[in-house]
């Protein structure tokens, strides 16, 4: 299982938010979960907005908790959106381009999760991609299949339409090979100014997903933790697992909900899957 954090708000150092906390997502790559019998050591990636239009990224296949240039890298940046991941491989090999987040224009897509069967239905989501999507496809993971094919189903101008139909499209071809479960995701898409987050699976049993309460409300319960001082009002966290054990901090996603952040306010809704017309 891959665990991953998006962060939406004012200016902040990445470094806060991947190495400062008590569980930072560093830290989870290493000290997995007694339910998980490897760490997620099979690369790392983070990509964040300042002065271009698009994202930078950098991706390594690198273990996160041993990647010097990652370190560095998180101490200087300053973004007011980014996208984290550690991987741990599903089968795939691990290699750069395979590690998230996947970029196209810009939009970024980080992934927890797996296609079920990708052998058996991933000539069939390749062919139904839109052909100036294809080429930006670098590496050979079921998420940045899963990515392409949310911006041929109408991610850019409607992200929540698009991540709901790319998900009815897997499970459609999934279920027409004999896959009962065909699709099992976290995602967290972002264009820098926004980000949509969907907890997800076929089978009702999805990895788990969190996000941070507004950050007002935690320096009310807070008060004495300088450690949120230098988040703006705003703010918000997406995490696959909470960064730390504070109560009241973290709010779990409930399965089958999708998140919109804003730097006005967090939206909650059902997330819906819609299958291909017949």
């Amino acid at each position: 299982m891959c665990r991953w954090v998006g962060y939406l708000g004012g200016r902040s150092r990445t470094y806060k938010q991947l190495f400062e906390p008590e569980r930072s997502l560093i830290e989870q790559s290493r000290a997995h979960t007694p339910d998980l019998p490897l760490p997620n050591g099979d690369g790392t990636g983070l990509g964040w907005y300042t002065y271009r239009r698009t994202p930078a990224l950098f991706r390594s296949a690198a273990p996160a908790w041993s990647d010097e240039n990652l370190r560095e890298i998180a101490l200087e940046v300053e973004t007011q959106a980014f996208l984290a991941h550690v991987r741990a491989s599903t089968g795939t090999p691990v290699q750069q381009t395979n590690c998230h987040p996947f970029r196209y224009d810009r939009w970024m897509m980080v992934h927890n999760g797996y296609v079920a069967d990708l052998h058996l239905v991933r000539r069939e989501l390749l062919a139904a991609l839109d052909e100036r999507y294809f080429d930006n496809i670098l590496g050979t993971t079921d998420s940045e299949l899963l990515f392409h094919l949310a911006l041929t189903f109408g991610l850019r101008d409607d992200p929540l339409g698009g991540l709901e139909r790319m998900a009815g499209f897997v499970e459609s071809v999934g279920r027409s090979k004999g896959t009962e479960f065909p699709l099992q995701m976290t995602v967290g898409v972002t264009d820098g100014e926004e980000m949509h987050a969907v907890r997800y699976a076929s089978s009702g049993d999805a990895n788990t997903l969190y996000v941070s309460e507004d950050v007002e409300t935690i320096r009310l319960l807070y008060p004495e933790a300088e450690r949120f001082d230098h988040f703006e009002h705003g703010a918000r966290v997406v995490v696959s697992e909470p960064l730390g054990d504070l109560p009241g901090v973290w709010h779990e996603v409930v399965p089958g909900t999708a998140l919109h952040v804003t730097h006005q306010g967090l939206k909650v809704s059902d997330f819906r899957p819609q299958p291909p017309a017949a």
